[in-house]
This record gives C-alpha cells, sequence and structure tokens, in this order.
C-alpha cells in the first residue's frame, strides 16, 4: 500500500508540475490576451504570478501528501 501511494504521488506531482509549465509559458508566449490586450512582459509577469498564487493549493497537498508518506514509510 505504501509503494503504491508514493507511485501515485510521483505520477500526480509530475502532471502538476507539467501543468505548471505548459501554462506558464502559454502566459508568456502568448501576444495577445483574450480582450485583444497585447501582452507586455510586465503583463506576462503579472499572469503568471496570478498563476503561481492558485498553484500554492496543489503544492502544499502535495507536500502534505509528501511528509504523511515519510512518516509512514519510516514506521
Amino acid at each position: 500500500m505504501l509503494r503504491a501511494s508514493w507511485i501515485l504521488w510521483s505520477i500526480i506531482t509530475a502532471f502538476w508540475f507539467i501543468l505548471y509549465l505548459s501554462v506558464s509559458a502559454f502566459f508568456w508566449l502568448r501576444e495577445v490576451d483574450g480582450t485583444g490586450t497585447v501582452q507586455t512582459p510586465e503583463l506576462k509577469l503579472i499572469s503568471i504570478g496570478i498563476w503561481s498564487a492558485f498553484f500554492i493549493i496543489p503544492c502544499c497537498i502535495q507536500t502534505t501528501w509528501f511528509i504523511f508518506n515519510l512518516i509512514k514509510s519510516k514506521k
């Protein structure tokens, strides 16, 4: 059971990492947003910052799960 938890944790962590990188790349590489506003480097950084703020929630869940797995594997 514990080994399956580590494997599942690794898969889900990889999924979140790839999702974060791909959406961040999308925000950085787009020239115009949905409203037609031309994206300057400052606006791109703001978009990535907002995306990062929302990304903290799954990051905290993954960290908690990691600590739980570490504690369970020591027992």
